[in-house]
């Protein structure tokens, strides 16, 4: 894994549609990943945190899977919620991303987290100014999955495409932030593109690299 992130990333097309559970497939291989490996501050985090992340898209949904290093004790629930979004997820152990579709608004974005357990939650973003308007009775229809095999933790998800988040073109290019949450204490918060911000805050969109759709 590298310690420098490219500030795009690239998402190949594929033929084949993709579930959230084939967390295994040889699809995943077609994917360049990316490494997330640096705090919310830009510090490099410790290796035993990093993780790595691939994006896939098809005719049917946008797909994105986490590979993380799993070394210390899951920060998860213990009563998941499995069939409705869990709100405050972003307080455990998660793996996240915000996708703007419209790289003339990235303050108008969509956030989604996975859990190890599962567990999940979609949200829409808006900004009006400096003040952040989450809806949280938006529906992605995102499915997930989760496996834990050793240290290792993978998360995906499967984002369909909609009204809201409509399929896009080859060469389109979208605005984009992975992150990590992982452990207890600031250090906990980790991202593809830091936010630099004084305290821990994902919510930063003029920082977010780009997607680009291949």
């Amino acid at each position: 894994m590298t310690n420098q992130p490219p500030a795009e990333i690239e998402a190949p097309w594929i033929a084949s549609d993709i579930r959230a559970n084939d967390i295994e497939s040889p699809l995943w291989l077609s994917a360049n990943p990316v490494a997330v490996t640096r705090q919310w501050s830009g510090e490099v985090a410790p290796p035993s945190r990093h993780a790595e992340a691939c994006i896939l898209w098809t005719n049917q949904a946008l797909c994105v899977r986490f590979v993380c290093r799993q070394t210390e004790p899951l920060i998860i629930s213990s009563k998941p919620l499995l069939h409705e979004k869990s709100i405050g997820l972003w307080n455990r152990d998660v793996c996240e991303i915000f996708i703007a579709p419209d790289p003339r608004t990235p303050e108008d974005y969509f956030e989604f987290e996975a859990a190890p357990t599962g567990e999940w939650i979609d949200l829409a973003i808006s900004f009006e100014g400096t003040t952040r308007k989450t809806d949280f009775e938006f529906e992605s229809g995102m499915t997930v999955s989760a496996s834990i095999v050793g240290e290792q933790l993978t998360v995906a998800m499967r984002i369909p495409w909609s009204d809201v988040i409509p399929k896009p073109e080859k060469g389109q290019r979208w605005r984009v932030n992975l992150f990590r949450c992982v452990g207890t204490g600031n250090e906990r918060y980790l991202a593809w593109q830091p936010t630099y911000t004084a305290e821990p805050n994902f919510h930063v969109p003029e920082v977010f690299g780009w997607l680009k759709f291949v």
